[in-house]
């Protein structure tokens, strides 16, 4: 008999729980601990573990001061101060620096390894008061009759555990916890995706203030990330369509990226005497949403709620502004009930906000057009500031970038009108790459 089969399950009660231990619950636990809440986390890894989504955005900078960690991020961040784009149809490079961006006071960002940078977001959690459980996994969610939430975890060692709380967060990331028991998890319907990624050691980067620099490189069946992080660590990924991924027929998945590198002539050159230093992992159902991110005692935050295509490395700074916004609106419902419905429509024009923003482009970005405007950026009516602001995450501000934004769409539309030949084409091929196809088996090694 184990030690959890002859112990009865004993019950915890705390008045906030958060399940997972990730960016999203690891700025909402602290933040929420600040205000006084008893507050446990609950995380199925134990830290450091490897993770991927390393590029950071200008906007993550002021809340790493709020959070207390500034300093800690600095030391362990490779300095970004721009995104670089690589065409295949187009000579040059284009290159966006953070600085030229509508608010002047946020020119760079860091790219970091994310079982560092995870870590120092957990550990602070703790520090900030927090309850952390690591190797703590949630198993099963009971919502009871009087407003609390039952949810029954087991530790590595076996053991289990039952907390009750009076409100539950879930911030478990691709996992979808209550997404996946409430059934409300969609692919998302407009964009289709899948990624291959590991890290390489002596890769070719830029030199001076620009070897920090994320690079996007399109090839024929998606695009690729290089992220180049500390201690000659470089992030390559693929994302590509899952049609694509049907094409490796046999072949391993090492193979298949490195076919792939082989077909991205700027890449190929970066990689020439790179060494490969971990497996080459893969994930499908790159792109997707819950119905719903919340209920009357419960919210869902980050990747738990959806995951856009990571092209404008949004990801992280996503997920912890919806703990910043997840702090203020679960304060709100325990502190003051009579606003919580209030608070609730709030938090859930927050969390749309971003994503949906960000989604325009995203949608956007293989099509011809869409890339030359990329390739070729014009400032009229600050446009080319505007757009550097969302690649900077400055979308829940007052910087006054909307109008602009909606220029640079109209020219977008405009554009397409004016070249209708090339406009179909490139709405026929991309409804060819969304379409969805058997994937069973492809993301295995």
């Amino acid at each position: 008999m184990t030690a959890s089969e002859a112990l009865p399950t004993q019950e915890q009660d705390c008045d906030v729980l958060v399940i997972g231990g990730g960016p999203a619950g690891a700025t909402v636990a602290p933040l929420l601990a600040q205000k006084g809440w008893r507050v446990v986390v609950l995380d199925k890894d134990r830290h450091p573990r490897f993770h991927i989504g390393e590029s950071l955005l200008p906007a993550n900078l002021p809340l790493f001061e709020r959070l207390g960690v500034a300093e800690q991020i600095r030391t362990i961040g490779m300095h970004k101060p721009g995104a670089e784009f690589v065409s295949p149809h187009h000579e040059h490079t284009q290159t966006f620096f953070f600085a030229d961006a509508w608010d002047k006071s946020m020119p760079s960002a860091y790219q970091v390894k994310r079982a560092e940078f995870d870590e120092v977001l957990l550990n602070n959690a703790a520090r900030q008061g927090a309850e952390v459980h690591q190797g703590c996994k949630a198993t099963q969610v009971d919502f009871q009759g009087d407003g609390s939430v039952c949810v029954t975890a087991r530790s590595d060692d076996g053991s289990e555990q039952r907390w009750r709380a009076r409100f539950l967060i879930d911030a478990s990331g691709r996992d979808t916890f209550l997404a996946n028991r409430f059934r409300i998890k969609q692919r998302n319907p407009v964009h289709n995706s899948s990624a291959l990624y590991a890290h390489f050691r002596h890769a070719r980067r830029h030199e001076g203030s620009n070897e920090g620099n994320i690079s996007i490189l399109w090839f024929e069946h998606g695009w690729f990330w290089f992220i180049p992080m500390t201690g000659g660590v470089t992030s390559v990924g693929m994302v590509t369509w899952p049609y694509h991924m049907k094409s490796r027929k046999g072949r391993s998945l090492e193979q298949f990226l490195q076919d792939n590198i082989a077909t991205c002539p700027g890449l190929a050159r970066r990689l020439e005497q790179a060494e490969r230093i971990t497996q080459v992992e893969a994930t499908g159902n790159f792109s997707y949403s819950a119905t719903r991110n919340h209920g009357a005692n419960y919210l869902l935050l980050g990747d738990a709620f959806a995951f856009i295509d990571p092209v404008f490395s949004s990801g992280v700074w996503l997920a912890m502004q919806g703990g910043v916004i997840g702090a203020e609106t679960v304060d709100i419902c325990l502190r003051q009930p009579e606003r919580a419905a209030q608070a609730l429509r709030r938090f859930d024009r927050v969390m749309r906000h971003g994503p949906r923003q960000f989604s325009w482009f995203i949608y956007r970005m293989t099509n011809p057009i869409m890339r030359d405007f990329f390739m070729y950026p014009k400032n009229v009516l600050r446009v080319k500031e505007a757009l550097l602001s969302v690649l900077a995450g400055d979308l829940y501000g007052s910087t006054p970038i909307w109008r602009s934004l909606w220029v640079f769409k109209g020219l977008y539309y405009a554009a397409n009108i004016f070249q209708p030949r090339r406009a179909y084409m490139a709405w026929k091929k991309r409804q060819h790459n969304i379409r969805k196809v058997d994937d069973a088996g492809l993301y295995q090694a």
